[in-house]
């Protein structure tokens, strides 16, 4: 059949990648684990377009003369309403579900419930703020690389070898389903076009990026570890803590 292609599997997974992951009203295709394991492995590229206009409005508002602070603030709330919020959502209830110290099902239990707990509250109060804060002092290259990085960690979460905590589920048709190679491949990519982000430091930018997937890395041994595996929510924790550690690190001086 024409759509077992190996072109239109791709197509397939580029949308699929565009409408989980943005608001854009791309016209998906077929949602099956090949398509999600194209998705999940071009999540890093997905992240470089959302950067790229995060930067640009971040850019904008500073050469109108919007304050710093304001102009971050906006960029950031852009970047939730541009990923429908559901990357902090994830946050939230990932939070809540491992604050609770249950495991298993209880656990998972906890993270499918509609309301927020106080757990969850004070996460997304403090990467909110983290966010506006480091972005206030940035340029526009370390912009992108945190949200590209924050993508990436979609592609370390789905690698082979993480199972799914559900057997069904956004987590459990995305998991496993990123080959390590490509893992590698993209991690070094983003590394690499980190370098130029500081040029008198350019060993900042591919440092920003290692510590933020070995804190996702440790996330998902917690998780693996007390829920089963990874959800919905636990990639949408991963791409908030990436997102917010490279952005921490692109700080320091």
């Amino acid at each position: 059949m024409v759509t077992d292609a190996p072109g239109s599997r791709f197509t397939d997974g580029v949308r699929l990648a565009v409408t989980t992951l943005t608001v854009l009203p791309v016209r998906g295709g077929r949602v099956d684990r090949p398509a999600a394991a194209v998705a999940m492995s071009v999540a890093p590229l997905i992240g470089l377009l959302l950067g790229l206009t995060l930067a640009g409005l971040h850019e904008g508002l500073r050469a109108l003369g919007g304050p710093a602070l304001v102009a971050a603030g906006v960029t950031v709330a852009a970047g939730a309403l541009l990923t429908r919020g559901l990357h902090l959502d994830g946050l939230a209830d990932t939070v809540d579900a491992l604050g609770s110290y249950r495991s298993g099902p209880s656990a998972l239990e906890i993270m499918k419930k509609p309301d927020i707990g106080p757990f969850g509250v004070v996460a997304l109060a403090t990467t909110v703020l983290i966010q506006a804060a480091a972005v206030a002092t940035l340029g526009w290259w370390p912009i992108v690389i945190a949200w590209t990085t924050g993508r990436l960690a979609l592609s370390l979460a789905c690698r082979r070898g993480v199972p799914p905590a559900r057997p069904s589920g956004l987590g459990a048709m995305v998991a496993a389903t990123v080959p390590l190679p490509v893992v590698l491949l993209a991690a070094t990519a983003v590394g690499a076009a980190a370098i130029p982000a500081f040029p008198d430091r350019p060993w900042q930018g591919p440092l920003a990026v290692a510590i933020a997937l070995a804190a996702v890395f440790l996330l998902l041994r917690h998780a693996t570890r007390r829920l089963g595996g990874i959800t919905g929510d636990v990639l949408g924790a991963c791409v908030e803590l990436a997102t917010t550690l490279t952005l921490i690190t692109l700080t320091l001086r």
